[in-house]
């Protein structure tokens, strides 16, 4: 849902507001779950794509999300398009998270870059 409001780029005032409910809503229940497990890569990308995209500062929600695909992940099971859109959001979010990039750049080293197209 977060992703289709960011994409929208709403700029109704009122129905901002409502969205930017939304947002904090799904902020906050993501940073409560003891882990992110039960979200699949594309789950993952589409929360912290879909924050950036909005412009949403929410630090601790990246914090969250890095430390899983850090901690957690193995990448292999991320499709090209899954690993791209995580590391833009978090480039255009302005989150700084080296290890994540580190963790993602190793992964793309090892692949076909063609698969990146």
């Amino acid at each position: 849902i977060v992703w289709a409001y960011a994409t929208t780029q709403v700029s109704q005032p009122r129905l901002f507001d409502k969205v930017r409910r939304l947002f904090d809503k799904v902020s906050s229940k993501v940073i409560e779950y003891r882990d992110l497990r039960s979200f699949d890569p594309q789950a993952l990308s589409n929360i912290v794509w879909a924050f950036a995209k909005a412009k949403i500062s929410e630090p601790r929600l990246f914090d969250k999300v890095a430390e899983e695909v850090i901690q957690y992940r193995d990448l292999r099971s991320f499709e090209p398009q899954t690993l791209s859109n995580i590391v833009w959001a978090y480039a255009t979010a302005q989150v700084s998270q080296p290890c994540l990039f580190d963790k993602v750049a190793e992964e793309v080293a090892c692949r076909d870059l063609r698969s990146f197209d």
